[in-house]
């Protein structure tokens, strides 16, 4: 007899939401385990809908590697979508896993991915459809609310009557503002102390402990934090005056250090890639092939805190590449990671995948690829004869303020690459930039309208015939939100009118450009970057006015049709907070921030350096390939911070001095070289034409 497959949803809600698919379960390579057989049984949540969080990486890695345990049952859970989320509260339906259809509220974690800062109300969603109470330290009770209104004294819950709440993710570098919200974060990466963390509960669980008892010995688990136990003080001026550990605990650490894999190459990966049965936003196989970036933006958090750069071994992606597309049926892989143009078997391992996988028809994406020959010849070999769109990020218009943000990235470098991308048979690009950077002055704003117009007369310098079609170039702009744990972590932002006003003079300049039929520009939201900002750099207060909007209806505030910022205006009027504090000071460059009790691997020090070259004089900083900075990751002893001798890493040294001097010959000898190729270009498209009118003119007197 077949085994009936049970939902927690009926038929008639089914059929009246969109996209019931969402909420089934049962996809290919699903894990199902007895529950009867099975200790620890963790919920895997991501704050954001179904096809947006199927599409994340950590989530599929960390999913395979606890459904690995004997002992542990990992299931999924995702955002209910509005319509949904409507019936729920109405019928009192308890959030539910896919894999069991059972309700969150019955397992032992609930882990909150926490991706980026626009998903804090969604995360509120997902605690309050469990049924337990928002708040961390209410959950350390049982009944608390009943207990309060009888006048009863107060029970210690025990461990596993409602699920621990625990974070981890990008977010959880700044958790403050939602500290109150979470029982504990994991900082770092999860294949380090996830295991020894389960461990530690299966034991309690087992003793008796309390859920205090079980935080209190988590906490003292590198990486682990636990808010409870730690209190912030503030200055009379708003700003943090201390962050202490509870005095009671001296076992407490006063630092929570991040944690890093050290090998890629042994370290947990995905057994056998979950696959939907409804079109999610990248419906492929993903391979990680390093982590950490090599490059060090200014701007960019994920390079920061995920150093060091550290890569994956060419021939365990091959393995990889080839048990993850037999065992899901893909017809795409990506290869990701924060700049693939850096991973230095790149060459080796394209040429494989097209080798083995082409003739199956599997198409490769390579996101992240830097503007250079070497990038665009990698692309060449996987892209159709019918070339797609080119992708760059040259982040600032201007070569200043280029290096301000330390992009590395030449206006040289630039045309060159679109030339040879035009070349190439391409004739779309899309130019990514960000506005209202540090230094940035109008004239670097019109400076992007300005290289948009170099690139199009760059494809409009080669011969009519030799073109492909219509030049295209897309131009997006961002806007600038300085983030924790970066050089910029320091800098200002704007209201939104004045971001408005610095895409109005973009777009603006763009119509003036001679080739402006060819140009197109979109901008981003202004309002949601300032509320961006203030969660990125928030402290624990910031939590009631997330509360207090999430109780005004805020929900899925990364999705247009459902962004209201007066919702949030109106929760920042109930709680008393003063958005300009968080968005638009100045910090002085000693504070003390809600982040800084976190060790990232990167010093205070090497930032506040940074932050002083892009201010000061615009210097640019090498890339850890090229010398070591010493910014403080070396301390976790692996990656690119070490050079191999005699079979043995050694830490490399810091070359600043010999840098500097190279870099100088560098740019002269490039500069050198661009100009000579254009000279050569200009004169081989005059033959080219030349040839052409000759060729014309026989046909005529013929």
């Amino acid at each position: 007899m077949s085994k009936v497959y049970r939902t927690a949803l009926d038929e008639d809600i089914l059929l009246s939401i969109e996209k019931p698919e969402r909420y089934l379960g049962n996809e290919l390579n699903t894990v199902k385990k007895d529950k009867t057989k099975i200790d620890i049984r963790f919920a895997m949540a991501f704050p954001d809908v179904y096809e947006i969080g199927m599409s994340h990486l950590g989530i599929q890695i960390l999913y395979s590697m606890f459904n690995r345990r004997e002992d542990t049952w990992c299931e999924r859970v995702y955002s209910p979508w509005v319509d949904l989320d409507r019936i729920m509260r109405e019928k009192h339906i308890p959030l539910f896993a896919l894999e069991s259809q059972d309700p969150v509220r019955e397992f032992d974690f609930l882990g909150i991915t926490l991706q980026y800062e626009l998903c804090y109300t969604n995360v509120l969603q997902l605690i309050d459809l469990t049924g337990m109470p928002l708040h961390a330290e209410d959950r350390l009770y049982e009944n608390k609310g009943a207990a309060a209104s009888s006048g009863d004294s107060l029970q210690e819950a025990k461990l596993g009557e409602m699920p621990i709440v625990i974070g981890g993710g990008p977010c959880a570098y700044n958790p403050e503002p939602i500290a109150d919200f979470f029982d504990m974060f994991y900082i770092g990466e999860g294949e380090t102390v996830y295991d020894q963390l389960l461990d530690l509960y299966k034991r309690c669980k087992k003793a008796g402990a309390t859920r205090r008892e079980f935080l209190l010995r988590a906490a003292q688990i590198e990486g682990i934090y636990v808010p409870m136990f730690y209190t912030p003080a503030y200055n009379e001026d708003g700003t943090l005056k201390t962050f202490t550990p509870d005095p009671e605990h001296p076992e407490l650490p006063k630092r929570i250090r991040k944690q890093a894999e050290a090998d890629l190459s042994t370290a947990p990966y995905i057994d056998r890639p979950l696959v939907p049965y409804m079109r999610v936003t990248q419906d492929r196989v993903v391979l990680e092939i390093m982590r950490g970036c090599i490059r060090g933006c200014r701007f960019c958090q994920a390079g920061m805190i995920y150093r060091p750069n550290r890569v994956k071994d060419v021939d365990v992606l091959k393995k990889q590449a080839e048990r993850l597309l037999e065992l899901s049926g893909q017809d795409e892989i990506t290869l990701s990671s924060l700049s693939s143009s850096d991973y230095p078997c790149l060459q080796e391992l394209v040429t494989y995948l097209i080798d083995e996988f082409g003739k199956k028809q599997v198409n490769i994406a390579l996101p992240s690829l830097r503007i250079d020959a070497f990038s665009l010849d990698v692309m060449s070999k996987v892209q159709d004869v019918n070339k797609s769109s080119l992708t760059f990020a040259p982040e600032a218009g201007s070569q200043r303020l280029r290096d301000v943000i330390n992009k590395g990235l030449t206006e040289e470098d630039i045309l060159h690459g679109a030339g040879e991308a035009f070349r190439g048979g391409w004739n779309k690009v899309k130019l990514y930039f960000m506005l209202g950077q540090p230094t940035e002055t109008e004239e670097d704003r019109k400076d992007i309208a300005h290289l948009a117009q170099k690139i199009a007369d760059v494809y409009y310098e080669i011969p009519k015939e030799a073109r492909s079609g219509k030049c295209t170039i897309s131009i997006s702009t961002s806007f600038f939100v300085p983030k924790p744990f970066t050089p910029f972590q320091w800098a200002v932002m704007y209201d939104p009118g004045d971001y408005l006003g610095f895409a109005s003079t973009v777009n603006h300049e763009v119509r003036e450009m001679k080739n402006h039929k060819s140009i197109r520009y979109n901008w981003h939201e202004a309002y949601v970057t300032v509320l961006e900002g203030l969660f990125a750099r928030g402290d624990r207060r910031v939590a009631k006015t997330i509360e207090s909007a999430y109780r005004h209806g805020a929900l899925f505030d990364a999705w247009s049709e459902y962004w209201d910022w007066s919702r949030w205006t109106a929760a920042m009027s109930d709680t008393g907070l003063n958005l300009a504090f968080y968005t638009k000071r100045q910090r002085r460059e000693d504070e003390l921030f809600p982040w800084d009790f976190i060790d990232c691997g990167v010093t205070k020090k090497f930032l506040l350096d940074e932050w002083h070259r892009a201010t000061h004089d615009g210097t640019v900083t090498p890339n850890c390939r090229e010398n070591c900075n010493a910014c403080g990751a070396m301390k976790y002893g692996c990656g690119i911070c070490y050079d191999m001798a005699d079979g043995k890493p050694v830490p490399r040294k810091n070359h600043y001095q010999e840098w500097a001097k190279a870099q100088e010959k560098i740019k002269a000898e490039k500069k050198a070289q661009f100009e000579a190729e254009k000279e050569a270009r200009t004169a081989e498209y005059e033959a080219f034409r030349e040839a052409a009118r000759a060729e014309a003119e026989e046909g005529a007197k013929a």
